[in-house]
């Protein structure tokens, strides 16, 4: 079973280091965030999502985790996460954290136990060949020198982070082992301790990390998803209302693995992309198309998406759901380039009407932009424009910290008319009071459900994209025009706008729409049929 609170639940992914710095150092930490989650109530999201929170010397921003039990120094201590959950639970939101399943920091006590060259309870919890002169294998890269040990340790990305054993699906050399040997199924029960661990301090779930590539060798993921499988029969038993949200990029294959959510992404199944990347001009990622669909060109084709998500959808057969990002901290943001508020509202409401589960990454709800040309930090290179901090006011510091600026742990938007919190929540016209609207239709609306039927109006080509959510007689319309240019839209027969739910840059007179470019508008409607 899904937890039914994942059908209205909207996500709001947090930077942690980024986010609100209680303390004067520069860097954000939980404090800070708690501190601010009055204003994440008012703008409606009801899900925390935090980048990873644990001990780590900081070489991958976090994802080079020393120690699974224990909070970094730097964001404050584990009671800090019973208190942000406590809290948080207060105001009707939870929280989830995220798991680096598939590797330690090269710091872990455990691989430098591993590293040893006398047999130990740890010696065979990481992948290691038995050949110390070996850089590749397959799909797999080593790491020699580090250590007395006879052998290379495979790394997952970069030098400073060895793979976790969770075995070989398709075994091709004596020192691969099975995904039932002694070290890989010791590591399965780590992963059950990680977890029960924090569901005991309160945390409602985990985004994972890498979640496909646990098991080597196995093209066809099969030997993963049992694994995964397990540890969704283990959750379900133990913890039927917390949730596994996997980072995949295949969302057929993940929730059949046992995952509640899996993303659309830049990478895995197609379609996401093509909806927000163009092939060409400054981005960190591009698709395959020359202009995406939510450009103002308006030569986009929604085909590109809508076909793979009703793949999607097929297989997931109502298992779980895909989820949907405004953006996240390894590719840009949506306000890059040329856009602007107007194009992101109407990004918005797509995302945040359509039939999958929708994650605002922080400071998109008031268009903070993808920073181009900053010098890397924490291992982050072109990521590092999308996780600079949190714009809460128009101070020197913008309400990020006390700090002087120029010790901040990645520096703030330059611009003078940087967008920022309270300027926008004063402003009832802005893009966050929009963003607010679409969060309380999302949340309260039947229709808007993740889980809702959808409908898409024509065959999705060109413009305007219009679609019916909810089924019945009493459903919600949705109108989108992404492009530049004026559209008009006939509502099919036997329909009848009964309320304007919010709009943009939309008319209605009778059976006939114009859109403005661009324009949005969420309407309900009624059938006659």
């Amino acid at each position: 079973m899904t937890p039914a609170w994942l059908d209205t639940a909207v996500f709001y992914q947090i930077y942690p280091q980024s986010f609100a710095d209680s303390n004067g150092d520069g860097i954000g930490d939980l404090p800070g965030l708690i501190g601010r989650l009055d204003d994440i109530a008012a703008l409606g999201c009801n899900v925390l999502w935090l980048n990873p929170i644990f001990d780590s010397p900081f070489l991958d921003a976090g994802y080079d985790v020393r120690d699974h039990l224990r909070v970094a120094p730097r964001y404050g201590s584990n009671e800090d996460v019973r208190r942000l959950c406590h809290e948080a639970h207060a105001r009707g939101m939870r929280v989830c954290l995220d798991l680096v399943a598939g590797h330690t920091s090269a710091d872990h006590p455990g691989f430098q136990a591993s590293a040893r060259p006398d047999a130990n309870p740890w010696s065979d919890r990481f992948v290691w060949s038995d050949n110390p002169w070996i850089t590749r294998d397959g799909e797999v890269t080593f790491i020699s020198g580090s250590s007395d040990r006879m052998g290379a340790y495979a790394v997952n990305f970069f030098v400073h982070q060895p793979a976790l054993n969770f075995g070989f699906h398709e075994r091709r050399r004596s020192w691969q082992q099975p995904p039932d040997a002694p070290g890989p199924m010791a590591n399965r029960a780590w992963l059950k301790e990680v977890l029960g661990f924090w569901f005991e301090h309160g945390v409602d779930g985990f985004r994972v990390d890498l979640a496909a590539t646990l098991v080597k060798q196995d093209p066809q993921q099969t030997a993963v998803r049992a694994l995964w499988r397990e540890v969704r029969g283990w959750l379900d038993a133990n913890w039927p209302d917390r949730v596994l949200i996997s980072e995949w990029g295949d969302p057929a294959r993940a929730v059949s693995g046992g995952f509640h959510v899996d993303f659309m992404l830049h990478f895995g199944t197609s379609g996401y992309p093509e909806l927000f990347f163009n092939g060409s001009g400054f981005a960190r990622i591009r698709s395959g198309v020359e202009q995406c669909y939510f450009d103002r060109s308006g030569t986009g084709d929604f085909r590109h998406f809508l076909d793979s998500f009703r793949l999607q959808q097929e297989a997931i057969a109502g298992r779980g759901c895909v989820g949907l990002p405004s953006a996240n901290h390894d590719f840009q943001r949506p306000r890059v380039g040329g856009r602007d508020e107007d194009d992101l509202a109407v990004i918005f409401a797509f995302l945040l009407t359509w039939q999958a589960v929708p994650f605002v990454y922080y400071g998109d709800e008031i268009g903070m932009r993808f920073l181009e040309d900053i010098d890397s930090k924490e291992g982050a290179y072109q990521r590092v424009g999308s996780r600079t901090p949190m714009q809460w006011e128009a101070s020197a510091g913008a309400g990020f910290s006390s700090a002087d600026p120029e010790t901040f742990y990645l520096p703030l938007d330059p611009a003078p008319d940087r967008p920022d919190v309270a300027a926008q929540r004063a402003d009832p016209e802005s893009l966050w009071h929009w963003v607010r609207t679409l969060v309380g239709l999302r949340r309260t609306l039947e229709p808007l459900a993740a889980t809702a039927p959808v409908e898409v109006l024509g065959d999705g080509a060109g413009y305007p994209l219009c679609y019916l959510r909810g089924s019945g007689s009493d459903r919600v319309l949705v109108a989108l025009n992404p492009s530049g240019r004026q559209v008009a839209w006939e509502l099919p027969s036997g329909f009848t706008v009964q309320e304007v739910l919010a709009q943009r840059g939309v008319t209605v007179d009778g059976q006939r729409m114009g859109l403005e470019g661009p324009a949005a508008g969420i309407f309900r409607v009624r059938s006659s049929a």
